[in-house]
């Protein structure tokens, strides 16, 4: 299998730049695999899905990762953390990806205000820095020197103040992402309560998404490539929903691609979806056989990308591609704030 394969072209300007309004404005390709595609709006959801469906979201809260550094030397340096290596007394140990304009070395690096951080260690494209004196306190600290970390195909020097807010789903609760769970934006308080008044009834699951989700494959060699591991939890009530839903012939429908990779990682052999937590590097690609998930709610995806290829693995390949090009000809909006995807 090849990345190329997985391609298609894309104006820039079909790439989502800012949130609509609201965030239930968006459009809705359905891509009916025992039927004919069509053109909705998202809050026609209610309506689309099986009767009695189980709606699975991701209610991981993105964190303020993007922080902005000096080192001694004047040089700029800026870090995207990654992973909570340690907690050490007063102080925490993150893996983070480290840019700047010549190589990050061990030592000091310092905030505009002039509180310090220490980098521990250089691992290739990683770099281990220590925060001192943040324990338990960690996520406010951020609140107060870090940046909303918005993907980089949304072109702005810095994140406005409603990225803040419309970076997030409306039912964020665990914060560890640096990335959003993109189909989630599109869920407002009153499109949950149609849904809900609509008996489509809703679990959620966590999945911190890392870094890796904006990751180019590395060669036209899809095989080679291995997607970073991402951590997850599935409580004891969502996999107890999943499991009556399926015992009752009532549809799974994932909100998103970390939902599909979180209960397929977690699925037995069966459909059976444990409760737990852990980390997956699932690669979902043309071929998987899906054993917990039977519609999918998503954004539209980069080409070439790991993202495309599962939607590609649930939807079909060639139909998905060619929904892809209807999409952009019809102008939809692409990306993180874009328009969605239903497949069912």
């Amino acid at each position: 299998m090849r990345a190329s394969e997985f391609d298609f072209e894309l104006p820039s300007d079909r790439i989502a730049q800012a949130p609509l309004e609201r965030r239930d404005d968006a459009r809705l390709y359905v891509l009916d695999r025992a039927g004919a595609d069509s053109h909705r709006s998202i809050r026609d959801l209610p309506s689309l899905l099986p009767p009695g469906a189980l709606l699975v979201v991701n209610d991981t809260r993105v964190i303020r990762a993007r922080l902005h550094l000096r080192k001694p030397t004047g040089g700029r340096v800026e870090l995207l953390l990654v992973e909570r290596l340690e907690v050490d007394g007063t102080m925490e140990i993150w893996r983070c990806l480290g840019g700047a304009s010549k190589p990050i070395r061990p030592g000091p690096l310092e905030f505009a205000n002039g509180n310090r951080v220490e980098v521990l260690h250089v691992n290739g494209e990683y770099v281990d820095v220590a925060f001192h004196g943040v324990a338990t306190q960690m996520d406010e600290w951020l609140e107060a020197f870090g940046e909303v970390p918005l993907p980089p195909y949304i072109r702005r020097d810095a994140p406005r103040v409603e990225d803040v807010e419309r970076y997030q789903t409306v039912f964020a609760r665990h914060p560890g992402a640096v990335a959003a769970p993109t189909a989630g934006l599109h869920f407002t308080p009153e499109l949950l309560a149609a849904l809900e008044a609509a008996g489509i009834r809703r679990a959620a699951i966590t999945l911190h998404v890392g870094p890796g989700t904006f990751a180019p494959l590395r060669s036209d060699d899809v095989d080679g490539h291995e997607l970073h591991a991402e951590r997850f939890a599935v409580s004891d009530a969502a996999a107890r929903a999943i499991g009556e839903a399926r015992a009752e012939g009532r549809a799974v429908i994932a909100v998103g691609t970390t939902v599909v990779r979180t209960l397929e990682t977690a699925a037995a052999e069966d459909g059976t979806v444990r409760a737990g937590a852990g980390e997956t590097k699932l690669f979902v690609k043309p071929g998987h056989r899906f054993r917990a998930v039977d519609g999918l709610l998503t954004n539209f995806h980069l080409p070439r990308s790991t993202l495309l290829m599962l939607v590609s693995a649930f939807g079909g390949k060639s139909r998905v591609l060619t929904a892809y090009a209807e999409a952009v000809r019809a102008g939809y909006r692409f990306y993180s704030y874009g328009d969605a995807m239903l497949i069912r």
